[in-house]
């Protein structure tokens, strides 16, 4: 009897339980997870695309812009020395102050020279009489950028619309 008992109770404890839950990974979990990432990482590396395109293009439009500027004002500069050197010598051929203002006109010369297409670079001279050796012949009154043309602002999105 002894015997039969073991053997019973031995058959109860081999059997699994009808209501036990089973936890594990399956395969299906761990390629849904490795879409995912994959999915991200191509969303990620499209917006960098396309950000380190408009930043090149923006470095583009700043390198030009620049360029442009600082050759404005490199002819500018040489007008303004060429403008110094002839009042220098109308101011050392004339015999007065009136002969002077005579030769060079009371006022302002202007020089005006693009920047870019739609940009001029405008310098103003005040033509002054110098009262005392190492005065200046000029003052510079305006030294500056002008838009030339109208801007028409762009507010709209690139999104796509069907």
């Amino acid at each position: 009897m002894v015997d039969s008992l073991n053997s019973s109770q031995s058959a109860v404890l081999e059997k699994p339980a009808k209501n036990s839950v089973r936890m594990g990974v399956n395969v299906g979990s761990s390629s849904i997870l490795l879409i995912f990432v994959v999915l991200c990482l191509v969303a990620f590396a499209t917006l960098s695309l396309v950000s380190a395109n408009a930043d090149r293009l923006l470095s583009r439009r700043i390198l030009e812009r620049t360029t442009g500027y600082y050759g404005a004002c490199s002819e500018a500069e040489a007008w303004v020395a060429e403008q110094d050197r002839e009042l220098a010598d109308i101011f050392a051929a004339a015999s007065s102050r009136a002969a002077y203002l005579e030769q060079v006109g009371e006022g302002t010369r202007t020089f005006r020279t693009s920047v870019s297409d739609t940009q001029d670079l405008e310098v103003i001279l005040e033509i002054l009489y110098p009262e005392a050796a190492g005065d200046a012949f000029y003052r510079i009154t305006s030294w500056k950028v002008i838009n030339t043309a109208e801007y028409e602002y762009d507010s709209t999105l690139p999104v796509f619309r069907q």
